[in-house]
């Protein structure tokens, strides 16, 4: 592929990109000011200047519009960089910079977040307003981890399913989490990179204590 393909393909995908992030952003204003049922899909698409059709080619209901695309909250340059940190390492071997990667992962996508905080910050009042859409973020929350199992699974050239690799996305995850959770809570004033590295050196400082499993093991034997 010659690199005005490679551009036109690119520029296609942030097209795609901004359309979904429009809709998304609509129909999240939407449900904050008049609720699930308070609106169609049709003002959604006047309001985002877009046609019914174009709406149903990225989102088949209103909720999916509102939670948003699993692809959108990670770019694929960060993913990419990521990837292609541990090409040093033998294939099938766990590289020795993939927690410290895995780090500044935390951090870019951080600072991306950032970019997008009156977004996230909208819905959360939305869900608010209409918890039975937590489901459907669980969903894609699923979804998201699931790709990055994969990702971190490519990196490594193990196997999606590779206890390391799932131990990477349960912790990042879970801290990503904890430290959003803190982040958004009414009166924090402390930033979220912040909360994510006081998190991240926790773990690392828990998991940094040795531990012998044959005498784990034997002391679980005697109880």
């Amino acid at each position: 592929m010659n690199d005005s393909a490679t551009s036109g393909s690119g520029l296609r995908q942030r097209k795609r990109a901004a359309t979904r992030g429009a809709i998304t952003a609509t129909a999240r204003a939407l449900t904050a000011e008049r609720g699930l049922n308070g609106y169609t899909v049709e003002e959604v698409c006047e309001a985002a200047g877009i046609s019914r059709r174009t709406f149903f080619n990225y989102f088949p209901t209103k909720e999916d519009a509102i939670i948003g695309h699993a692809d959108d909250d990670v770019p694929a340059d960060i993913i990419d960089e990521f990837v292609a940190g541990g090409s040093d390492s033998p294939s099938g071997e766990i590289s020795p910079t993939l927690f410290r990667d895995l780090v500044r992962l935390s951090l870019q996508l951080s600072e991306h977040m950032s970019a997008s905080e009156e977004e996230t910050r909208q819905l959360i009042a939305v869900v608010k307003k209409e918890p039975q859409l937590i489901l459907r973020i669980m969903g894609v929350t699923e979804q998201r981890e699931a790709q990055f199992a994969r990702d971190v699974a490519r990196r490594e050239g193990v196997p999606a399913d590779h206890p390391v690799v799932q131990m990477a996305v349960v912790l990042l995850g879970t801290i990503a989490r904890k430290s959003s959770m803190a982040y958004f809570s009414d009166g924090n004033t402390r930033p979220y990179q912040e909360l994510l590295m006081e998190n991240i050196s926790a773990a690392s400082l828990l998991f940094s204590q040795p531990f012998n499993t044959l005498e784990t093991t034997a002391a679980e034997g005697h109880q």
